[in-house]
């Protein structure tokens, strides 16, 4: 499993509309991506969960890596390279995957916190306490599903939750998800990866 976002920030007076018609407009085209765990479309809007930012940072599951490289060479993300400019693709190696009590619903909202491991840090020590963590968050009330990857080159974990309704504010950055795509949900591997 593999997980990637690319969080493209927007001027603080844009207009959000623009985006929640893209998602109603195109958010359904990888709703049968072959190799897609999952893709949540995930929006902060300015003043909202408090987010200082507008932003649309769709969030992904592999469960292929192949159709991850697909995906970035192809015509839906050419899509968002001409209208926004090429953004960043922060990209992580899965470690963790679990569906929550919620599973079942449409989630309405997701989180996710990042964690740098500092140098003095047993890597292996940090991840076995986030693996724990995680388990944790798979148990609560309202959690679709939740995730946890690694990006060895910056030693930073995410955590990522998908929620029924609104995410807690101590999950870390909320997002709004306007769309699930989840093609391969059922791809993904459980539990532990490796």
């Amino acid at each position: 499993m593999h997980a990637l976002q690319y969080p493209i920030t927007l001027p603080a007076d844009y207009d959000m509309e623009i985006i929640r018609h893209r998602v109603r407009t195109k958010g359904h085209l990888l709703d049968d991506f072959a190799g897609l765990g999952l893709k949540a479309y995930g929006v902060r809007e300015r003043g909202v969960d408090g987010s200082a930012v507008n932003q649309y940072a769709p969030f992904y599951l592999w469960a292929d890596p192949q159709a991850m490289n697909r995906f970035l060479m192809g015509d839906g993300f050419r899509g968002v390279v001409r209208d926004f400019g090429r953004p960043v693709v922060r990209h992580w190696q899965g470690l963790f995957f679990a569906r929550g009590p919620a599973a079942g619903a449409t989630p309405r909202a997701s989180s996710r916190r990042l964690v740098s491991l500092p140098e003095d840090r047993d890597p292996a020590v940090a991840v076995e306490e986030a693996l724990a963590e995680q388990r944790e968050v798979a148990r609560q009330d309202g959690v679709h599903s939740t995730a946890l990857a690694l990006d060895p080159r910056h030693w930073e974990l995410v955590h990522y939750t998908l929620w029924e309704e609104a995410a807690p504010s101590s999950a870390g950055e909320r997002y709004r998800v306007l769309h699930l795509s989840a093609p391969g949900v059922d791809r993904l591997p459980r539990g532990r990866q490796w």
